[in-house]
């Protein structure tokens, strides 16, 4: 009998340990949706993280991207990860305004001198990360940013000036501040889902959009819109985010492994985006026959400059307005 409990005993403790081993091994997948193709550099430094995280956590946790919108439009992947039905997602200030008002304070016309200015107000623990952190308690939390680059106008004619804009139908991101941005300049702001775009276009539901280079050649927007006018009216950073219910359930070890790996992405993907951009834009004019238009910007500064006003106004986001200001380079 004593040696029949002691056989039980040892046998439960056998299994007993081998559970602990299975539960500090056991492994993690996290699905991550994002809505553009696996040749866009977004996609490609989602996966340098996803890379670094398996190796760094010894296959523990795994990221399976989705490219193409597979799991849902920007707009349903938030709501998805609100719910807890999506482990993360990549979006940009824009879209994310609608749902954590402190995204806006990217959204403001002209507010970036340049690309340092740019960077050093992502990287700002008072800016950025903050940004980042504002949405706790919403249902995600937001990891990193990556370089969406300057977005400017393209369509079937040159856009010099705000007066090419006047009764246009331009589509933009949902965004309240991308309307706001169209109201002033005199055009008609039409929100739309980015994979409608395309055909929006081309059966002239709308006159013109508003976006990077990469969007001429990776969505082939540069076979409807042949002329893509360098205004750079705003530079909006993409943004990574992960649902809260995702995130507690991962130990704090594997939570910094993440967030490291997210933020040695942004700054692969700095890197990464400038070739790209250099490459799409050789190749738009080249296979396209897509003209790039020299924009004299002061007169879009000028037209937009309430927006920069009314946001220092802002309880939400003035406060981000103005240490943005200060971080700017001096001239």
């Amino acid at each position: 009998m004593f040696a029949k409990k002691t056989i039980l005993s040892i046998s439960l403790g056998a299994v007993l340990s081998l559970g602990i081993v299975f539960s500090v091994a056991a492994k993690i997948t996290l699905k991550l949706n994002h809505n553009n193709d696996k040749t866009h550099p977004v996609h490609i430094s989602m996966q340098h993280m996803a890379d670094e995280v398996k190796k760094l956590t010894n296959g523990e946790v795994v990221i399976r991207v989705y490219p193409n919108s597979q799991l849902g439009t920007q707009r349903e992947s938030v709501e998805l990860l609100q719910s807890g039905s999506l482990d993360m997602a990549k979006s940009n200030a824009s879209e994310m305004e609608a749902f954590e008002p402190t995204y806006g304070a990217f959204n403001i016309p002209y507010l970036f001198r340049n690309s340092e200015h740019y960077y050093a107000t992502l990287k700002n623990p008072e800016v950025g990360q903050k940004i980042l952190e504002a949405s706790k308690g919403k249902g995600f939390i937001g990891l990193t940013y990556y370089d969406g680059g300057a977005r400017s106008f393209y369509a079937g004619k040159p856009i010099k000036t705000p007066a090419d804009l006047k009764g246009l139908k331009v589509r933009v991101q949902p965004s309240p501040s991308a309307v706001r941005m169209m109201e002033l300049l005199g055009a008609n702001a039409t929100p739309l889902a980015y994979g409608e775009l395309y055909t929006a276009l081309q059966q002239k539901v709308v006159d013109a959009a508003e976006n990077n280079e990469t969007a001429l050649t990776l969505a082939r927007h540069g076979e409807v819109a042949k002329f893509f006018s360098l205004d750079e009216h705003t530079m909006i950073p993409d943004v990574l985010l992960i649902s809260e219910k995702t995130w507690a359930k991962l130990t704090p070890e594997q939570q910094q492994v993440l967030k490291t790996a997210a933020d040695n992405s942004m700054i692969f993907h700095k890197d990464l985006w400038i070739k790209m951009i250099k490459e799409e834009k050789e190749k738009a004019i080249a296979e396209m026959g897509v003209e790039f238009v020299t924009v004299e910007k002061q007169p879009f500064i000028d037209a937009t400059k309430a927006m920069h006003d009314e946001a220092k106004d802002n309880p939400v986001i003035g406060g981000f307005i103005e240490k943005i200001d200060t971080l700017a380079p001096a001239q």
